[in-house]
């Protein structure tokens, strides 16, 4: 599948708590970050594609490193300093790792920050997921070749998931003879893009022929644990 980008928003609160500070001229303050996505009329929806946010806290913190797993996401904590951290989203369904930058600063009471996250080829339950927040692709299409790719499991003891995994082992050679056999038996249904820029080469295993995806099965099988 084509790569699906959202744009995530990062919503920051904060205000002054009377607490002693640590540091004269600097009062403490209460602050909370929650997560939200954008869908195309640019309304908050839940962020429901991530299964966790990890905030990177500065080091000062006692737990400068927590883990949220339930939208918004919410962290609230409080301090006297400002300072800039990571946040690392996870994707549902094998999505990958996220990481956004964020400058947390007490100029204003509420304030607001959007970043785009670029999903590269999700899996189909992932882009359903995403098909929530705006157009992702045709996830009936999608679903109808996963169901292929499950009678193919079944009829020719082939695992998509173990091959897709399979894949992301081998050694840059044997993935350059991976990318010729794609490319010398693919079909009109399939899809493939090449990223030259980043030297990366996309195929949806889901849009392979049967006899592609058994060749690559008996390949892969041959060089890695599968």
């Amino acid at each position: 599948m084509p790569d699906v980008k959202r744009t995530v928003k990062l919503i920051t609160t904060q205000r002054p708590i009377a607490e002693p500070s640590p540091m004269e001229g600097y009062p403490m303050r209460s602050w909370s970050i929650e997560i939200w996505l954008l869908d195309d009329n640019g309304r908050e929806v839940a962020a429901n594609c991530f299964e966790k946010a990890v905030y990177n806290l500065h080091p000062s913190f006692d737990k400068n490193k927590q883990t949220f797993k339930k939208p918004p996401f919410r962290i609230e904590e409080k301090g006297w300093g400002e300072f800039d951290m990571t946040i690392v989203l996870t994707a549902l369904h094998k999505g990958g790792d996220h990481t956004l930058e964020h400058d947390l600063n007490f100029q204003a009471e509420r304030y607001e920050a959007t970043h785009t996250v670029t999903f590269r080829n999700p899996r189909p339950d992932l882009l359903a997921l995403l098909n929530e927040s705006g157009p992702a692709g045709d996830t009936n299409g999608v679903r109808g070749k996963a169901d292929a790719a499950k009678k193919r499991k079944r009829d020719k003891n082939v695992d998509m998931e173990k091959l897709a995994d399979g894949l992301q082992k081998l050694s840059e050679d044997d993935l350059l003879q991976v990318v010729t056999m794609v490319h010398d038996n693919k079909t009109s249904e399939t899809y493939t893009k090449n990223d030259v820029e980043n030297g990366e080469f996309h195929v949806d295993l889901y849009t392979l022929p049967d006899s592609l995806v058994k060749m690559l099965w008996d390949f892969t099988a041959s060089k890695t644990e599968l």
